[in-house]
């Protein structure tokens, strides 16, 4: 409570380097044969600025769908007929830069479209306050700032409802009891979710979320 997304990122670095620095004294590891560093302050760009940057790709949620339909076509990307602007850069974004972020990176400002529950960017409202900490081409947290107004919570519902109706099975379904409970009052905060077999499959130089994962019905029986 009383957080937003920027605390969450610094309470990820510190985190992070507090677990590095236990347990190997430095800040540096090496994942499958190549050398990662986790020292502070990680590299950070918005997904916008990571696709000119990584992908030499220059996008904007001002382009029209159908010429963002065209770009996403020529790197044989399938773009559904729900998927908004937004969805389609998100839908690069994952192509051509996540895999190639193998240094420590967090990745912000991701379009309102695919972050219904994100608390909207002051200076650029079509984007939220939203980032991702990508390591090795894989996600290990997500976190953001909370929207909290229900008006406004209850309209990202329903368009996700249309999108959901329109076969996005990823669209959110419409859930009148957290609109309830917003409703009833919640304080400015900061959410975040950490993959911990991702980040121990990094610790422990592990190449499959198999070698770490506790459950044991996805190992193999002998």
């Amino acid at each position: 409570a009383y957080a937003d997304y920027k605390e969450m990122m610094n309470l990820l670095e510190k985190l992070v380097e507090t677990v590095l620095l236990s347990l190997f004294k430095e800040t540096t590891i090496s994942y499958q044969g190549t050398k990662i560093d986790f020292k502070l302050p990680w590299r950070k760009m918005s997904m916008l600025e990571a696709l000119e940057k990584v992908a030499k790709l220059r996008v904007s949620l001002d382009q029209s769908r159908e010429e963002l339909s065209s770009i996403a076509q020529e790197y044989d990307l399938k773009v559904k007929s729900e998927f908004g602007t937004g969805k389609i850069i998100a839908e690069l974004f994952e192509r051509l830069v996540e895999p190639n972020l193998v240094q420590p990176t967090i990745i912000t400002a991701y379009p309102k479209e695919i972050t219904p529950l994100a608390r909207s960017c002051e200076d650029c409202p079509e984007f939220v306050e939203r980032f991702e900490f990508i390591v090795a081409g894989r996600e290990i947290a997500n976190a953001f700032s909370e929207l909290t107004d229900p008006v406004e919570q209850r309209e990202r519902f329903e368009a996700q409802a249309a999108l959901r109706s329109q076969g996005d099975e990823e669209a959110q379904f419409l859930d009148e009891d957290y609109l309830r409970a917003l409703e009833y009052g919640l304080p400015p905060t900061g959410g975040m979710g950490i993959g911990i077999d991702r980040l121990v499959m990094l610790l422990t130089d592990m190449p499959s979320i198999r070698d770490v994962i506790f459950f044991p019905h996805l190992k193999a029986e002998r």
